[in-house]
């Protein structure tokens, strides 16, 4: 479920792990009340430190994507309204908005160009979710 993590991309580990599941759960490649790897077995599975799989775990459970059951493990959530207020998810998307941008600046890409392309890449998703939805049901 949870590709192998790329030691030599720059990104934390958790972070990349965190992305997966978020990827796996836009994309209803996982869905509400599928259960992930337990910590240990996710660890073990990509080669990394237990710590790191429980950050990844923790950082997902903050967000409201997955939820721990005591003795039973964690699982996905039923998508539905985040814990977080509106403004702090505004903020965090608003945080790696900028980090598009800036990217964009730096590989001179124009604003046209730039919003084309999100606009290319939302429908694409969109899609995606489409099949993924059409071959579940």
């Amino acid at each position: 479920m949870i590709a192998p993590v790329n030691f030599k991309s720059g990104v934390p580990v958790y972070l990349q792990i965190v992305q997966q599941v978020k990827a796996a759960s836009a994309s209803g490649t996982l869905r509400a009340g599928d259960a992930l790897p337990s910590v240990r077995a996710l660890a073990e599975e990509l080669r990394i430190n237990r710590n790191t799989a429980a950050r990844a775990y923790s950082a997902l459970e903050t967000e409201g994507i997955i939820e721990t059951r005591p003795g039973a493990g964690c699982f996905l959530k039923a998508q539905g309204a985040s814990p977080l207020r509106k403004t702090v998810r505004s903020e965090r998307l608003g945080a790696e908005l900028d980090a598009v941008i800036v990217q964009a600046h730096h590989l001179q890409i124009a604003d046209d160009e730039l919003k084309t392309l999100f606009t290319e890449r939302l429908e694409a998703f969109r899609q995606r979710q489409a099949a993924n939805h059409e071959t579940q049901v």
